[in-house]
């Protein structure tokens, strides 16, 4: 006897779903409650499995279909005292639907959960699947990275919420993982999975630190290491016991492995979920991989990610914000006697005394005499908000697009204090992994275009602040003293843009001519600090 499966209700107010996978083909025979397919409703990742077993005749649609609750699904083939014995399919089958987070094995101790993509930064609701860093049937432990995922603004690693089995990846490299929706499928204990806290709990306490914990890298004897990582060190004929994990508990990650092989060792194993490590792992992808095409063919490459997002501001910045532009020639030769005087005794690998710091103090002091740089406009222009902190921004060429990331109240920082922020985000931004709190509530920015050489730009506002900086590069130029003589001087061209619906030329120049001041003559910056 022949009978069509109905699809049966697979959550509140869910009338469709996609046919994302058949787990079976025409003609197989399936037992009760094999998986048959996956469909993805707009909550989760759902498994049917079969009520009852049979011969399946007929699949009625096709990956990537649109499936109908209460419409046919399948159609199987039962012996006739199995169908005689059988509720109507759509009353008896009760497919594996997540509830909570929890999906239960009617036949073992164990559990099988969905682990729900949490809240992973304000408005963000989806990211890119970059990596996975486990495969399937891995087992895992608690806190072990699964997958790096990238935001509009971060590469973000998702660490396991507990030990166990890696059962399902719902997502493949590329995709876009949708925020609540299940991420990955582990198998645990019956007894763990009653004693550990909901999957968006532990991943969003750890997303909200910026550091989980820190110390010095420690070998083992035995490593702590998943079966891909083990995998990874048998290939190389690397003894992984004698690898530094950088890990907790000195769990050994991939790019440990690849430190070891390169006889390098991290002495500032930081982890996080946002910063787990200064350096990337080499099976990391981007959002620019090196593809190459044969001659004449063109490429087409989605836009996504951190570019996606930079255009959509960019756009909206120049089509609401009257733009101008201003330049101005600074002298810096003082200035960079001043800091190559202080960098020998007070750089180190935390803090890189650039000209930077220099530049942000002497921007937030001429800040407090003009304080309207510091200000935001509200959306119809209505008001004026003068911020109080000087957030100031950096524009960074990362890997994954442009970052600005800030330094929070320059206004109270010493320049040491200022540089040491600045290597930390610069270090962060260039690796994609900063902090989303680092990137948010910036009040005016600076783009340094010099670093790649240009000498003058028409930079655009990062909305909603109302000025922005370009600094170009830092040339020896012939230049007349006070006597008339030439003499060779360190130039610089910087270039505002500013908000014109509430600064105007005359303020702006006002203002550039104070932040000239302190830098032409540092001293004078360093009498005005206090």
């Amino acid at each position: 006897m022949i009978k069509d499966f109905i699809l049966p209700d697979i959550g509140e107010g869910v009338v469709e779903c996609e046919l994302v996978d058949w787990l079976v083909n025409e003609g197989d025979m399936v037992t009760e409650d094999q998986p048959i397919a996956d469909v993805m409703t707009d909550k989760a990742l759902v498994q049917i499995p079969a009520p009852h077993a049979g011969k399946i005749t007929k699949l009625y649609y096709a990956k990537g279909d649109i499936a109908i609750v209460h419409q046919p699904l399948y159609a199987v083939e039962m012996d006739n005292d199995d169908a005689e014995h059988t509720q109507s399919p759509t009353a008896e089958v009760k497919p594996v639907v997540e509830t909570g987070s929890t999906i239960t094995s009617a036949v073992s101790q164990s559990n099988v959960e969905d682990f729900l993509l949490p809240d992973i930064g304000e408005g963000i609701v989806e990211c890119e699947l970059v990596d996975w860093l486990v495969e399937e049937g891995d087992m895992v432990v608690e806190d072990q990275p699964i997958a790096d995922v990238m935001t509009d603004k971060a590469l973000v690693q998702i660490p396991a919420m507990k030990a166990g089995k890696i059962v399902k990846l719902h997502y493949r490299k590329g995709q876009l993982a949708k925020v609540h929706s299940p991420l990955f499928a582990i198998e645990v204990e019956a007894d763990e999975a009653s004693m550990t806290s909901a999957p968006e709990q532990v991943v969003q306490q750890a997303v909200n630190q910026s550091v989980v914990t820190s110390g010095e890298p420690v070998a083992q004897g035995k490593a702590l290491a998943s079966p891909a990582v083990r995998r990874m060190a048998r290939a190389l004929d690397i003894n992984i016991a004698l690898v530094i994990g950088s890990g907790k508990n000195g769990r050994v990650y991939k790019e440990d492995i690849e430190r070891h092989q390169q006889g390098g060792v991290n002495h500032s194993a930081a982890l996080s979920t946002i910063e787990p490590s200064a350096h990337v792992s080499s099976s990391v992808s981007t959002t620019e991989v090196a593809t190459f095409t044969q001659s004449g063919v063109d490429r087409v490459e989605p836009i996504k990610g951190v570019k996606a997002v930079m255009a959509k501001m960019m756009v909206e910045s120049v089509s609401t914000i009257p733009h101008f532009t201003y330049c101005e020639e600074f002298d810096l030769t003082d200035l960079v006697a001043l800091r190559e005087s202080m960098k020998q005794r007070y750089s180190t690998d935390e803090v890189k005394l650039t000209m930077m710091p220099f530049f942000m103090k002497a921007m937030s002091l001429a800040m407090n005499e003009y304080p309207i740089l510091n200000s935001q406009v509200n959306a119809d222009c209505t008001e004026l908000t003068y911020k109080s902190r000087h957030n100031i921004g950096m524009a960074v060429d990362s890997k994954v697009g442009l970052l600005v990331p800030n330094i929070k109240d320059v206004q109270s920082k010493s320049i040491l204090d200022i540089a040491a922020d600045i290597t930390r985000l610069t270090t962060a931004a260039r690796s994609g992994r900063v902090s989303p709190a680092d990137l948010k509530d910036g009040t005016i920015s600076i783009s340094n275009i010099g670093a790649l050489g240009g000498t003058v730009a028409t930079p655009i506002i990062n909305k909603p602040e109302v000025a922005i900086v370009a600094l170009g590069k830092l040339q020896v130029l012939p230049r007349f003293n006070a006597k008339g003589e030439v003499e060779a001087r360190k130039i610089m061209q910087v270039s505002w843009s500013g908000d014109h619906r509430v600064i105007d030329g005359g303020t702006i120049a006002r203002f550039c001519n104070l932040w000239k001041h302190y830098l032409e003559q540092p001293q004078e910056m360093l009498l005005a600090m206090r």
